[in-house]
This record gives structure tokens, C-alpha cells and sequence, in this order.
């Protein structure tokens, strides 16, 4: 579901069981040993979609270790982000050149517990969210969302983004998010951006999506221009997009990925 607001350049792969800690690389599993049963499982099968992703780069499937804060430390170049909440993990990831950074978020599409939107809300927010959810509640054609449980994930995706841009925490309340009805949103940065191809970046954009229960976001930095593809150039050998199911260890994942001209002609769909 959630690369339905990713650009093709970004492999993606989710589901909605989870795979035994026993998927566990030995690098991964030193760092939950003392995990419940639960958080271990959580921990292994969103690792396990990151290998599913990498592999749909072409990659060979390596540990996903913990940086000092926390953040997925990914192979050399390659960008990625992962999510998971009850009943939903997933991973996406990149081509460093393709994309600079990458920031995803899934959620229950339900409201947030007492007293946390106050938390993670500016002022100038909550007026906003008010009339997003005048729109989306009212038939209007945009999905019913929970609107406060939307903005906490945008900015997860932002900071996610962030991170590996700046190395540097950022609040809740040094990101300004305003949304619109057609899936999309701004997040205007309060504090001293990060560099991207000569100057500061001030602000963030990024994508939403209701479905299935779930709030999705996303938050994609294009790579730079002097490294990214000329857009307006087919790349070579990419005929087109692939989403599949496959099942592993029992598991059932959807994986998103770009066919090329020898993916087709391996799976008896040349031209």
C-alpha cells in the first residue's frame, strides 16, 4: 500500500505478518536480546522487508544495524527508511544518486491517545487540521482520515528524512505541516535547514494516503541534479514497474520493483 505514494525510483517491500526472530542476521538479533518476544519479531520482520527491498535493488542481503539515535544504517550508497505499527511493516529504499533522502510512516488510521496532539502540534497546525478534516469527512472525495494521528506521522516521516541529512535531532514544533485534500502536504522548517546542492533547505514535501485502516506518509528528497537521471530520459533498460507477492518462511510480502529489459526476459515477458 504504501508505495502507492513512492516514485518508481524506490523499492518497496511490506506485509502484514510477522517473520520469527529466528530471521534474525546475528548482528540484528545482539541488539534485542533483551526484547520481549514481540518486539524481537517486530525488529526481524521489518529487517526482513528491508532485505526484500534491497534484493529488488539488485542487492545481496546484509544486516540492518542502529546508528547512535536509533536511525537504519544502510549499505553504501543506498537511502532507506522503515516503518511498523500493528499489522503493517515495511521498507523502501534507493539508489543513493537516485534519491538524496527518504522518510516513511505507517499508522492506524485512528485517533492519537489523549494529550498527544497537543504534544506534537504547533498552534498554527490545529486550525489546519480542522479543516482538512472538514473536507475529508464530508464526502468530498478525499479518504476519511484521522486527522491528528496524520500529522504525527508526516512528521515522523520528516524527521526521517532529516536525520540523515543533518545528523541532528529536530522537535516536533521546528517543523510548520499544512496538508491538502489531494494526498499531499508541505512541512516548512523552522530551524536552519539542511544543505542540499548549494543552499538550505527549508522546506520538505510529502505525500499521504488512507487505506486499509492505515495513515501513510511519505518524504522524498530527490537526489541531485548533477547525480540524479535526466528525468525526462528513459533509463536504459527499464521497461516497467513490477508489484508481486512473494512468501518466504511462510511470510507473504508485496514487493515493488523495477523491471529491466534482462528481469523480463528472465520471467518470459520480453518483447
Amino acid at each position: 500500500m504504501i508505495e502507492r505514494i513512492l516514485p518508481d525510483r524506490v523499492a518497496v517491500a511490506w506485509t502484514g505478518e510477522d517473520v520469527p526472530d529466528s530471521e534474525l542476521l546475528p548482528e540484528e538479533a545482539a541488539l534485542v536480546s533483551a526484547a520481549v518476544e514481540s518486539r524481537r519479531r517486530e525488529f526481524a520482520t521489518v529487517r526482513s522487508c528491508a532485505r526484500e527491498a534491497l534484493g529488488a535493488l539488485g542487492l545481496p542481503p546484509v544486516a540492518v544495524l542502529r546508528g547512535p539515535r536509533g536511525e537504519p544504517r544502510w549499505p553504501e550508497k543506498v537511502v532507506g527508511s522503515m516503518t511498523h505499527c500493528s499489522g503493517y511493516r515495511a521498507a523502501a529504499v534507493a539508489a543513493a544518486g537516485e534519491v538524496h533522502a527518504l522518510g516513511i510512516d505507517a499508522e492506524p488510521n485512528l485517533p492519537l491517545p489523549h494529550g498527544v496532539l497537543e504534544a506534537i502540534a504547533r498552534a498554527e497546525e490545529l486550525p489546519r487540521l480542522r479543516r482538512l478534516k472538514a473536507v475529508t469527512s464530508g464526502g468530498f472525495g478525499a479518504a476519511a482520515v484521522s486527522c491528528d494521528r496524520l500529522l504525527f506521522s508526516a512528521k515522523e516521516s520528516v524527521y526521517k528524512a532529516w536525520f540523515p541529512m543533518t545528523g541532528l535531532p529536530l522537535d516536533f514544533s521546528e517543523a510548520s505541516l499544512e496538508f491538502t485534500p489531494l494526498g499531499t502536504f508541505t512541512a516548512r522548517l523552522l530551524v536552519p535547514g539542511p544543505l542540499y546542492d548549494g543552499s538550505r533547505l527549508q522546506s520538505f514535501r510529502g505525500r499521504w494516503l488512507a487505506a486499509g485502516g492505515f495513515v501513510f506518509t511519505s518524504v522524498v528528497v530527490p537526489g541531485l541534479p548533477a547525480n540524479r537521471p535526466d528525468e525526462t530520459v528513459p533509463l536504459a533498460g527499464v521497461h516497467q514497474i513490477s508489484t508481486s507477492a512473494s512468501t518466504r518462511g511462510g511470510v507473504r510480502y508485496t514487493v515493488r520493483r523495477r523491471l529491466r529489459a534482462s528481469d523480463r526476459a528472465a520471467e518470459g515477458l520480453a518483447d
